[in-house]
């Protein structure tokens, strides 16, 4: 694909954005060549704008190492080694690299991202697929994944997250925001937020849950320890917990959601160590947590 100025007119670019084009080359220019052009003038969003207009394309990028003060490609990148970018670090496919993969501001990949070892980015960052990393990822800004989200550590988020799949995180996950899965959410430790957490299926956490404000899951609630929250607590199926289950004050706690009331028994049970206030809805079981008959 080439990009000519009569394209950047019709995509309506900006005018410093054309005049730039019209000095740097005289003739209609390969795509990722005028990508490249535009990084290393600095212009950096004028290279990501780019790529929003003109999308992706199906090359194939394959090196030891990536180490600069930005990068942008159009395609897919493949990476031995460790990824090491001091600003944004953009492509418009995957990313895979061997190692590390570090960024001093925004991470954008279009379609899968993994990394071999940690994450860590000083901006936000957003997949158009699935993010896989074999180790802890750090994200400062918001996570969007538009895939699964797997993390074999731990995973802290300095504003929201969205998952559009399934998310499973081995260790602690913490999020300075509301953390919104479309599926499941798996934690094996603790799992904190300042804002409301929300699951279209199941919530299952090794340890303990804390919520900012309501918690909501479509299915079920298990956690090894305590379930805290400062709103309402809701599940369609059961909640059990290895501790207590408190929603916060004025708030009340709804076990059973999407079960018939006299299913509640056996699809709407709460199991904690003594009966949370304000139970609306649900069964309190007994037996299951230990408590006297």
């Amino acid at each position: 694909m080439k990009i000519s100025s009569t394209a950047l007119k019709a995509k309506q670019s900006c005018a410093s954005g054309y005049r730039w084009f019209a000095r740097r080359f005289k003739s209609p220019a390969e795509y990722q060549s005028v990508i490249d052009a535009l990084v290393d003038d600095g212009r950096v969003d004028d290279a990501c704008w780019l790529l929003e207009q003109f999308g992706p394309i199906q090359s194939v990028l394959v090196v030891d190492a990536i180490s600069a003060h930005a990068f942008v490609y159009a395609g897919s990148v493949q990476v031995r080694g460790e990824v090491d970018v001091d600003a944004m670090l953009r492509t418009g496919g995957s990313l895979k690299a061997g190692g590390s993969i570090r960024a001093g501001d925004t991470v954008w990949i279009g379609n899968d991202l993994h990394a071999g070892a940690g994450l860590r980015t000083l901006g936000s960052l957003r997949t158009g697929g699935d993010l896989v990393s074999s180790w802890s990822v750090e994200v400062h800004g918001a996570l969007t994944c538009g895939g699964d989200l797997r993390v074999r550590g731990a995973l802290a988020c300095g504003a929201a997250m969205r998952g559009e799949g399934s998310t499973v995180v081995a260790e602690n996950l913490e999020v300075n925001g509301m953390i919104h899965c479309e599926k499941s959410l798996q934690v094996g430790g603790d799992l904190v937020c300042t804002e409301g957490l929300r699951a279209g299926h199941g919530i299952q956490v090794g340890q303990s849950i804390r919520s900012g404000m309501h918690i909501d899951a479509g299915w079920g609630i298990v956690a090894g320890s305590d379930i805290t929250g400062e709103g309402a607590i809701r599940a369609g199926e059961c909640i059990v917990s290895g501790g207590s289950v408190r929603p916060g004050a004025g708030f009340s706690l709804y076990a059973g959601l999407s079960a018939r009331r006299d299913a509640w028994p056996s699809c709407g049970r709460v199991v904690s160590r003594t009966r949370p206030e304000n139970l609306l809805s649900g069964f309190w079981d007994r037996v299951a947590c230990g408590a006297p008959a």
